[in-house]
């Protein structure tokens, strides 16, 4: 008896840590000295998860290889500039309606980190 209790409290604390990413989360960040915003719209697709990043000057990329293991989302954007392609990837960890994490650039091989912070939006 004894054992199934504690098996049930485990799945239970399992289940109870796994963030929900759902939602619309306003980010920001800098890259250099400039602050910078951006908007990640989470939403669920089927089991799956499906998003997409907005800046101010480019709407609705659609991200790739969107994950969340606990409380740790992942996946990857490509960030039109000026004529160039600039693929990101993003490690964010959720905690309740705020985030945190890295975003990393890759342009030409020259890759430039930099801290994200973000808040859900309220419905």
């Amino acid at each position: 008896m004894k054992a199934i209790l504690s098996l049930a409290l485990l799945l239970i604390a399992g289940l109870a840590s796994a963030a929900d990413p759902v939602g619309t989360w306003k980010c920001e960040y800098k890259i250099g000295d400039q602050a910078r915003t951006s908007e990640l719209t989470i939403k669920k697709d089927g089991d799956a998860l499906a998003g997409t990043m907005s800046w101010p000057d480019q709407k609705d990329e659609k991200i790739k290889d969107l994950k969340l293991d606990g409380s740790t989302l992942t996946g990857a954007a490509t960030r039109k500039v000026m004529g160039m392609e600039i693929a990101i990837t993003y490690k964010l960890t959720i905690d309740g309606d705020k985030l945190k994490g890295k975003g990393t650039s890759d342009r030409a091989g020259q890759k430039t980190e930099f801290d994200i912070t973000g808040a859900r939006e309220k419905k």
